[in-house]
């Protein structure tokens, strides 16, 4: 078998090295465009798991290169003039980036592949004499480049600039320096790779592009950068001074590709993704991708009476790809989450620097306030007592950021879980039934600080389904009023109404009845902002009249008095996931061509808007209003995006809107949302900052080690939980024991299995 390497970094000499032992008849050759050991940068950076994944493969080159390590445990944390915050536990390593290389070539001659420096080459000649082409030749492929149509590359290039230094400062920690001037924010990156006698250590800086500008280095050269770079930070370089090599301003693109394989020829490392700096070394996913392929291979290969081993290419390569493509897409993740936080760095800076420091620890999800604390428990004790603060809640007992209470106008609310609106879907003619009973008293009871009852409707077209909740009928409010008096008697849980109306996706059949539109005799016509329906085939709504928003304002009044005459707490309006009033906000709905729609956002939110003055007008002064919008329709531009939210939001706040409950989707069948854990939550804490607003984060915040994790990094105020709460009525209940609440209410029922906080002295 004859394989051919293009590009000799990391990855591709580990390739190399991994099919020479596990082919040893293979003939391999590599070629790369630049001299042996030219490379741009300086340290790569290693994690524990790496390093063994590294160790098992090829135990030869790791011992090799762990006598070059320069290890540490710590990540230091600077914010402007503040004092270091310092977080250990974590466990990192570094090296040279030439001197890696050298070792890996070291390693792949010693295995007998042949190396051909300074040489260019094309795909297409190797493939002609090649049964394998490994693709390693880097962000700017020309592998991929020249296949675009099959490889399927999409890049994105982000809005920071970057350069690239070093530093003979000896550092003993992962060390991040954040700092504002007269030109804006900048970041510092830094990290030690080499010790003895010539200690080095990586020293990269980043800045928003508006920044970098301000500060005249569109034209700088080396020598520039550097004199700028020193001054900045000369209270950090104590006197040592910056190295350069080919450390120009870049902007970092985030590659990904469709396809990694292209018959015979694979992506490997940067030239099929890339991952952000600042969670890592791309070397990190170009040496795993190369144990992976290698694997496959192997996986894939069999015995030849005339050549040695013989391999199912095309079988191995569709293997490489479905095997290594899910951990890169969630490394990728990551690193978007940790690239756009470090892109938006500056809106922190006025955060105490120990809360800082947990949310810059917690950018990317990997680390959260549990895992955190089993690394370092000192960082969380801080962090816990700085969060106490922050929220004016006695840090002497507050246990974790989850039980600190919150007071909006004139309702505490006795800790951060909240129980979501979610729909049961087993009222009768609008009526709660038992089920309901048992569904909210049992949440009610289970210690989450707010409940919302599911979305309830402002009139019987207003439903989604025969089996939606309303409050449009003395019935309706009085079985409600049973509702929240039960909550009220046995628990400390607020309880919410979410007050909706489902526009063009009412009328639908049950979820477990096949979630179609109805078109039987059952149906009933619906409206919407146009009479456009939500999905090809759906029956077409009636574009809704002045005479027909007269007709739901009046709807919306009645409800909303007769929710607080039922006892409820406060009241959120729905104006999210395509229901009625989500469909004016998003363009990618609202067409209309009179004052209530069009490409303005101010004319969409016109009858929203309407809606909120009509509600806040009937509600007591000291009861808190809450709106659900989705933040985005995860379509671009096309559709609701994250910046007209923001917009949005101040838009509501000036009308007497207190809390923003961020969820996202819904307007559109298109929409694709990017599913994982605490996946909405980025859009609550930019609406949060943006808007200067509470807001309350849904979406996959999994319990409460999630919702201690979002508080304390002050991404939102509120934690709203929907299938946890399903799965353990009892959720805030169990985290009350587990840490030990002291002011947490259980139901003196349930005294029994409340545990107490251990005693001053025990």
């Amino acid at each position: 078998m004859q394989i051919a390497v293009i590009g000799g970094g990391p990855g591709g000499l580990f390739a190399a090295i991994l099919a020479s032992k596990r082919f040893p008849s293979a003939q391999i050759q590599l070629y790369e465009r630049n001299r042996a050991g030219e490379t741009f940068g300086w340290g790569v950076v290693f994690s524990d798991e790496t390093l063994g994944n590294v160790e098992a493969a090829d135990p030869e080159s790791f011992e090799e290169i762990r006598k070059e390590f320069a290890y540490w445990s710590d990540i230091d944390t600077f914010v402007g003039d503040a004092e270091l915050v310092r977080s250990t536990g974590h466990g990192f390593c570094g090296l040279a980036r030439r001197t890696l290389l050298q070792i890996l070539d070291a390693r792949a001659r010693e295995l007998g592949v042949v190396m051909n420096y300074e040489t260019e080459v094309s795909r297409e000649e190797l493939e002609a004499v090649a049964d394998l082409v490994i693709a390693s030749d880097g962000l700017n492929s020309q592998v991929r480049a020249s296949a675009e149509d099959r490889f399927n590359p999409t890049i994105d290039w982000r809005t920071c600039r970057f350069c690239w230094l070093g530093t003979n400062k000896p550092l003993s920690a992962f060390t991040f320096i954040f700092r504002r001037n007269e030109h804006g924010a900048w970041n510092i990156h830094a990290y030690p790779f080499e010790r003895g006698t010539e200690p080095r250590s990586t020293w990269i800086v980043e800045a928003t592009e508006e920044t970098w500008r301000n500060a005249g280095l569109e034209d700088a050269t080396e020598e520039d950068t550097v004199a700028y770079v020193q001054n900045l930070f000369k209270d950090h370089l104590d006197g040592f001074e910056l190295l350069t090599n080919r450390s120009t301003w870049r902007t970092f693109p985030t590659v990904s590709c469709g396809a990694w394989v292209d018959g015979k020829t694979v992506l490997l490392g940067d030239s099929a993704h890339t991952a952000h700096f600042s969670i890592g070394s791309g070397t990190k996913l170009a040496m795993e991708d190369s144990i992976a392929l290698v694997e496959a291979l192997a996986a894939n290969g069999k015995a030849s009476d005339t050549s040695g081993d013989t391999v199912d290419v095309p079988e191995a390569l569709a293997a490489y790809q479905e095997s290594r493509r899910v951990e890169v897409i969630k490394t990728q993740k990551a690193a978007q989450t940790s690239l756009e936080w470090f892109e938006h760095s500056d809106r922190y800076l006025n955060q105490d620097p120990v809360l800082f420091t947990f949310n810059l620890m917690t950018r990317s999800k990997r680390i959260t306030y549990e895992n955190l604390g089993t690394r370092d428990p000192e960082l969380i004790e801080r962090t816990r007592a700085a969060y106490a603060r922050s929220v004016g809640a006695d840090p002497k007992t507050l246990p974790c950021p989850a039980f600190a209470p919150l007071t909006l106008r004139g309702l505490t609310v006795p800790n951060r879980i909240v129980v979501s609106p979610m729909c049961q879907y087993s009222a009768l003619e609008g009526t709660p039934t038992r089920w309901h009973d048992v569904h909210y008293g049992a949440r009610a009871i289970g210690g989450a600080g707010l409940l919302f009852t599911e979305a309830t409707n402002v009139s019987a077209i207003g439903r989604i389904t025969h089996g939606c909740t309303g409050i449009y009928t003395d019935e309706h409010e009085e079985r409600f009023a049973e509702i929240t008096a039960f909550a009220h008697e046995h628990s400390a849980a607020k309880v919410g109404i979410q007050l909706g109306h489902a526009g063009r996706k009412a009328s639908y059949a049950l979820p477990w009845d096949g979630d179609a539109a109805l078109t039987d005799e059952t149906a009933w016509q619906t409206i919407g902002p146009t009479s456009r329906p939500f999905r090809e085939g759906a029956p077409a709504p009636r574009a809704m009249t002045r005479g027909d928003m007269e007709a739901v304002l009046a709807e919306f009044k009645l409800s909303a008095e007769r929710s607080v005459r039922a006892g409820f707490d406060l009241v959120e309006i729905h104006a999210a996931h395509g229901y009625l009033l989500s469909s004016f906000l998003s363009q990618a709905v609202n067409d209309r061509e009179d004052e209530y729609g069009g490409s303005l956002l101010a004319d969409r939110a016109r009858f929203p808007l309407e809606v909120i003055d009509t509600v806040r007008a009937v509600m007591p002064g000291e009861m808190p209003l809450f709106v659900r919008i989705s933040a985005s329709d995860w379509i671009g531009e096309r559709g609701q995006t994250v910046e007209d939210s923001v917009a949005l939001a101040q838009l509501f706040k000036a009308r007497g809107v207190d809390v923003i409950d961020v969820s996202s989707a819904g307007n559109v069948a298109e929409s694709r949302p990017a599913w994982g854990r605490m996946y909405q939550v980025p859009f609550a804490e930019r609406i949060r900052y943006g808007a200067d607003i509470p807001v309350m984060a849904v979406g996959a915040i999994q319990g409460i080690d999630h919702a201690n994790t979002v508080l304390a990094a002050g991404r939102a105020d509120l934690c709203a939980l929907a299938r946890p709460h399903l799965e353990d009525p009892h959720l805030t209940l169990r985290a009350a024991n587990e840490f030990r609440a002291p002011n947490q209410h259980w139901p003196k029922q349930y005294a029994a299995a409340q545990k107490k906080p251990p005693r001053k002295g025990s």
